[in-house]
């Protein structure tokens, strides 16, 4: 008996555990670029906290060129702000070709 109910319980946690793991969300493939965005916008801003980050979109140019888009919503003192990162890059090497920031006016 104590067999069957170890059987059982076993069974219901390797169940669980693998269900747990397909449920696991994959890394979004523009993660590498928001981490980079969010590095170079607090280093440009470096009194403001980044409050908010949106991925706008992945735009593919040429096959020797991709751009990554993010808005990122910034807080310094009492203001807020938002800043749109460019990313341009090669895909195929993940070489970074340029970065431009885009913000109303600086804090």
């Amino acid at each position: 008996m104590h067999a069957l109910i170890r059987f059982v319980l076993l069974f219901f946690l390797i169940s669980f555990s693998a269900s747990a793991i397909a449920m696991a969300p994959e890394t979004p493939s523009y993660a590498k670029w928001g981490r980079m965005a969010m590095q170079e916008t607090q280093k440009r801003y470096p009194m403001a906290a980044i409050i908010d980050y949106l991925h706008v979109g992945r735009e593919n140019l040429q096959t020797d060129r991709a751009r990554e888009t993010f808005k990122l919503w910034l807080r310094q003192d009492s203001r807020e702000f938002g800043v749109s990162v460019i990313i341009t890059f090669d895909p195929r090497t993940e070489k970074v070709i340029s970065m431009e920031f885009r913000d109303g006016q600086a804090p």
